[in-house]
C-alpha cells in the first residue's frame, strides 16, 4: 500500500515530543513491511519541505494550525493514489476521511483532551475544540479504526467522547538504559523528565520542593527537558538556589546520568496517552510518582514502579512520604527492579509489528465489530487442559468468542474479561494476578 502518517510534526520539529516518536515507530514499521510510507506533518523554522528519514518519504506543509487545511489538501489531490492513511489525532483531529474518501483510515489518539482545551485557549474556542474531538469526530471517522495508546485512554474515549467504534490498544515502546551508569546520589534526589509545557503542571512540582526544603535541606530536584515553560520555570527556581536545576534539553548521556543519579521521577501532568519519561525512568530503575490519571495511571504500577496521587492530595506530603521509603536501600533496590522489569515488556519493534497488523488487518477486512456498553475490550479465552496457550481477542463479545471457539471443536474452554496489562501487552497472562478480574464462564 501506499500509506500516508499524518501527524501534528516531525522528531525534528522543536516542539517534538512523545506523540512524534510514536508516528515516526509506526511510519518505520509500515515502511519495514514494505509499504511506500510517507510522514505529512507541519514544517519547523529551518526545516526542508521535502526530506526522507531512512525508507520514509517526508513532507512538511503549513504551521501549528495551517497544517490542518493544507494537510487535507494535499490528500485530496493524491486521494486516488493513497491506499491508507494513518491519522494522529493530537486534541484536535485532521479528518482525513473527508479528502481521502474510500482508502482506509487508521485513526491514532494518544489522550483525550477535553480538560486540556481551557488550559490553553478561550472559552469559545476550548468549546469547539471539545466539539471538534467529540460529537465531530465520532461522525467523520465511523468507518476507521482507532488505536488508543492505552486502556484508560479507550475508557475515558468511551465516557468522555461517548465513543462506540472498534478501539484497538497499541502501546508506546521503550529504549533500554545504557550500561555504566553512575551510583544513585546518597542524598534525596529528584527527577522530572519532559516537555514543559503548561498541562505538565512542574511549576507545582519546584513550589512542593521548595516546602520541603526545611525539613529535607539536601533535597534535590532536576527538570529535564524543553519547552514554552522553560523560562518561567528558571525564574521559579532562582530562589531556589542549588536545590531546584532547569536544565532544559540535555544529551542522551547527561539524561541517562541524571537518571541514574536519581531516587525519584515526578509527573504531575494532568493526564497522558502513555508517558514516554515514565518508562524511560523506569529503564533506568527510577520509579515515578504521578497524578492518577488516564495513561500514567497504566504506565505506573501503584505500589509497584511508582505511585498514584489521589486528585486533590498534596505533592508535598506524598513526596515526603515517597522518598522516606526510598531511603531504605533495600525496598529501594526492589522497587527498581520491578521498574526495570516493567520496562524491559515494551518495545519499538513490537509496537510497530502491533500496529501494522491492526492496519494491514483494517486494509483487507475494513472496520469488523463493534462495542456495546458494558462489554469488555479485550476478551481472554483459556482452555482446560492447557495444552492450547490462552487466546486474546479484542472487540469481540465474549459469548460470540466462545460460540466461535465452541464452533471450531473447543470444548473446555473458558472466556473473561482481560486486564489492563494483557491489552497493553496484546497476550494473555494467566499467571498475573497484579490487576486481573476474577475469571467467568
Amino acid at each position: 500500500m501506499r500509506v500516508v502518517v499524518v501527524n501534528w510534526r516531525d522528531l525534528g520539529h522543536r516542539q517534538a515530543g512523545g506523540a512524534e516518536t510514536y508516528a515516526a515507530g509506526i511510519a518505520h514499521a509500515m515502511a519495514a513491511r514494505g509499504h511506500d510510507v510517507t510522514y505529512l506533518t507541519a514544517r519547523d523554522a529551518g526545516q526542508r519541505r521535502r526530506d526522507t528519514d531512512g525508507p520514509v518519504t517526508v513532507r512538511r506543509r503549513g504551521g501549528r494550525w495551517t497544517v490542518y487545511p493544507l494537510a487535507l489538501l494535499w490528500l485530496l489531490l493524491r486521494r486516488r493514489r493513497v491506499g491508507m492513511v494513518v491519522d494522529c489525532q493530537n486534541g484536535i483531529p485532521f479528518f482525513t476521511p473527508l479528502a481521502v474518501g474510500g482508502a482506509r483510515v487508521v485513526q491514532v489518539v494518544h489522550h483525550v483532551h477535553t480538560d486540556q482545551f481551557g488550559v490553553h485557549f478561550p472559552a469559545w474556542l476550548a468549546a469547539l475544540g471539545r466539539l471538534l474531538e467529540g460529537p465531530v469526530a465520532r461522525r467523520v471517522y465511523r468507518n476507521a479504526t482507532t488505536v488508543a495508546v492505552s486502556p484508560s485512554t479507550v475508557d475515558a474515549m468511551r465516557l468522555r467522547l461517548g465513543w462506540r467504534g472498534p478501539v484497538h490498544v497499541v502501546p508506546n515502546g521503550n529504549t533500554t538504559a545504557p550500561p555504566g551508569l553512575p551510583p544513585r546520589d546518597p542524598a534525596p534526589t529528584v527527577v522530572c523528565l519532559g516537555r514543559l509545557v503548561p498541562q505538565k503542571r512542574v511549576d507545582r512540582l519546584v513550589d512542593a520542593v521548595a516546602r520541603l526544603l526545611p525539613q529535607l535541606p539536601d533535597l534535590r530536584l532536576h527538570v529535564i527537558g524543553g519547552g514554552p515553560e522553560h523560562a518561567a520555570l528558571l525564574a521559579r527556581a532562582a530562589p531556589l538556589g542549588a536545590a531546584v536545576v532547569v536544565h532544559g534539553r540535555v544529551s542522551e548521556a547527561e539524561k541517562s546520568a541524571l537518571l541514574g543519579r536519581a531516587w525519584l521521577n515526578v509527573t504531575l501532568s494532568d493526564g497522558e496517552g502513555w508517558g514516554l519519561a515514565v518508562l524511560e525512568a523506569a529503564a533506568h530503575g527510577v520509579p515515578t510518582l504521578c497524578r492518577d490519571v488516564p495513561g500514567l495511571r497504566d504506565s505506573v504500577r501503584h505500589g509497584a514502579t511508582g505511585w498514584h496521587l489521589p486528585p486533590g492530595a498534596p505533592v508535598a506530603d506524598a513526596l515526603r512520604r515517597v522518598l522516606a521509603d526510598l531511603a531504605d536501600p533495600v525496598a529501594a533496590a526492589r522497587t527498581a527492579e520491578h521498574c526495570r522489569d516493567w520496562a524491559a515488556r515494551f518495545d519499538w519493534a513490537a509496537t510497530g509489528a502491533r500496529f501494522a497488523e491492526v492496519a494491514e488487518r483494517h486494509a483487507r477486512e475494513g472496520v469488523r465489530g463493534g462495542w456495546l456498553p458494558g462489554m469488555p475490550e479485550a476478551t481472554v479465552a483459556e482452555f482446560t487442559p492447557s495444552d492450547e496457550p490462552a487466546l486474546l481477542v479484542e472487540q469481540c463479545a465474549p459469548a460470540e468468542l466462545l460460540d466461535e471457539l465452541r464452533a471450531a471443536g473447543a470444548r473446555h474452554v473458558t472466556v473473561r474479561a482481560a486486564s489492563a496489562t494483557e491489552r497493553l501487552l496484546g497476550r494473555a497472562i494467566p499467571a498475573d494476578t497484579h490487576d486481573r478480574p476474577h475469571s467467568r464462564s
